[in-house]
């Protein structure tokens, strides 16, 4: 796999949707920058806020899209393009409704299966290549209702998992970033 140079984290930008489902793409994001000590910059043409951390395998840049979700790809690709980063170095992290809550699932390129943030990525980027880090939400009871529950808060009990999963993945990241998807696969899927 190759190294991971930049990192998207899915949300909604509105106070409102900050505690919601949807935004635990920001969440993962918004702990990795309280752990490296780092502060977000709004960056206009991106339409996002971004920073950047550094590993032992170099920098790489954070981007929150505050295009809303169903909007993502546009902010990523200007980034995408004006940093020069590929698609394969990219890890989008998004929710996922599939998995139950707190789990967290490493994978290469595929499809959007549903997920209107990477739906508009795709779209935007005209290929589905680069890798995600889904955190599972836990799925409604009927398949209608779906869009309502990931807009809706998680309950404590529900957040704290999440936040275990997210903090799992991200003692884990320094290996993902510099390539070595399977030890991180391992680690994060195993338990």
């Amino acid at each position: 796999m190759d190294p991971i140079k930049l990192i998207v984290g899915l949300g909604n930008p509105d106070k409102a949707y900050e505690k919601t489902r949807h935004n635990a793409g920001f969440w993962f994001l918004d702990e990795l920058a309280k752990r490296n000590s780092i502060k977000y910059v709004y960056i206009g043409q991106a339409q996002g806020l971004a920073s950047k951390i550094y590993y032992s395998s170099g920098p790489v840049h954070l981007l929150k899209p505050m295009t809303y979700m169903n909007n993502s790809g546009r902010s990523v690709s200007f980034f995408m393009r004006y940093f020069k980063v590929s698609s394969c170095n990219v890890l989008v992290v998004h929710d996922e409704v599939d998995f139950d809550v707190g789990v967290v699932r490493f994978k290469k390129g595929g499809g959007h299966g549903g997920h209107n943030g990477l739906r508009d990525i795709i779209a935007c980027l005209n290929l589905s290549d680069f890798c995600r880090l889904r955190i599972g939400v836990g799925h409604p009871r009927a398949s209608g209702q779906v869009s309502g529950y990931v807009l809706g808060k998680p309950s404590s009990k529900e957040e704290m998992s999440i936040s275990n999963g997210i903090s799992k993945a991200i003692d884990q990241l320094p290996g993902l970033l510099q390539g070595d998807s399977q030890c991180f696969m391992n680690s994060v899927h195993g338990g």
